[in-house]
């Protein structure tokens, strides 16, 4: 029986044609590879430029050369990606084709992406996996390193891998509380002009630290961290004059501090604790774009041993593909 959807032409591609095939010995997996009504197949053909077809266990891929061993590649990763009790969903196959281009470090050999990845974050809704070779290295960097500057365009997945990590430690144990923060207004922070006691104030300011959070944990174990304590949503202003010990802190929109508000926050690293600055050194809305703390610290503090910058571009935009053209488009020669 063949699984898969009439055939259709293949655009003409540059380089030597292939076939190649590929056997899988759990057919079980496959349907959660092909996804429903074939629509992972039907995004790998159209990224790639190649031709599928399944009959049982098997599957054909026709294309050039190099397309076609990219699409081995990614559909061996889901599959590997399953067998080892992982989910996947578009958002995860787009992630793999994406990967399955990115060179590593050296420039030369491209990131494997048949097998699952070896870095991962575990917490009570989910286990969340690297969906690029960026945030790969950058969750490395957040089970590693007690001060994290992570820094690039909107998507990247910058402060909700950071929650997710912070979520982590907090179940496990190893940090006492989780504090996050942000500027609760571009610049400057005046909020007597907003409407509505302190909560209400601030709130509109802090909805995407809480959005990651009740991404990573149940809502009532949100509540009730909350409550007492355990996780801490706060404007920057109200760090100052603070030691934070054994806490896991994240501080959002860096790029909207001054070069003042930030050594300050900084200042307010404790023992055992772990900090996590989040930014996009492009979108600085302060009236003097050349004062941003987020720039200076990172000048300042980057190569100095503990603390690892992490950097993406639009290439790591993980959200909707055209997340990720619209991003480049405004940030292209004509922006």
């Amino acid at each position: 029986m063949v699984a898969h959807l009439p055939k259709r032409p293949v655009p003409a591609q540059a380089g030597d044609r292939a076939r190649l095939e590929l056997v899988f010995d759990k057919p079980y997996l496959l349907g959660a590879v092909f996804g429903e009504y074939d629509q992972n197949l039907v995004a790998i053909e159209n990224r790639l430029g190649v031709y599928i077809a399944a009959r049982g266990n098997k599957l054909q891929i026709e294309g050039d050369a190099e397309s076609a061993a990219r699409a081995r590649d990614v559909l061996q990763g889901l599959y590997n990606r399953l067998a080892a009790g992982q989910t996947i969903d578009s958002g995860a196959v787009e992630a793999v084709i994406a990967m399955s281009a990115e060179p590593t470090l050296d420039g030369i050999i491209r990131h494997d992406v048949s097998e699952p990845p070896k870095v991962m974050i575990r917490t009570r809704k989910k286990t969340i996996v690297p969906r690029s070779a960026n945030q790969g290295l950058y969750m490395e960097a957040l089970a590693r390193n007690e001060l994290i500057f992570a820094l690039g365009p909107a998507g990247t997945g910058k402060t909700y891998l950071a929650v997710a990590q912070a979520v982590s430690q907090l179940i496990t144990g190893s940090v006492d509380r989780l504090i996050l923060s942000r500027p609760a207004v571009e610049a400057g922070e005046r909020l007597g002009f907003l409407p509505g006691d302190m909560k209400e104030k601030v709130d509109p300011y802090l909805r995407p630290l809480y959005d990651a959070l009740y991404d990573t944990l149940p809502a009532e174990q949100v509540e009730r961290r909350i409550a007492s304590g355990e996780i801490e949503i706060a404007p920057l202003a109200f760090m100052r004059g603070r030691t934070l010990a054994n806490a896991f802190i994240i501080l959002d929109e860096a790029q909207n501090t001054t070069i003042a508000q930030m050594k300050m926050f900084l200042t307010r690293f404790g023992e055992g604790s772990r900090m996590v600055i989040c930014g996009d050194p492009k979108q600085v809305d302060l009236p003097q774009p050349g004062a941003s703390g987020l720039a200076d610290a990172v000048e300042r503090l980057e190569g100095i041993e503990g603390i690892a910058v992490s950097r993406f571009t639009t290439a790591d935009v993980v959200r909707h593909p055209i997340v990720g053209r619209i991003v480049a488009a405004y940030e292209g020669p004509n922006a």
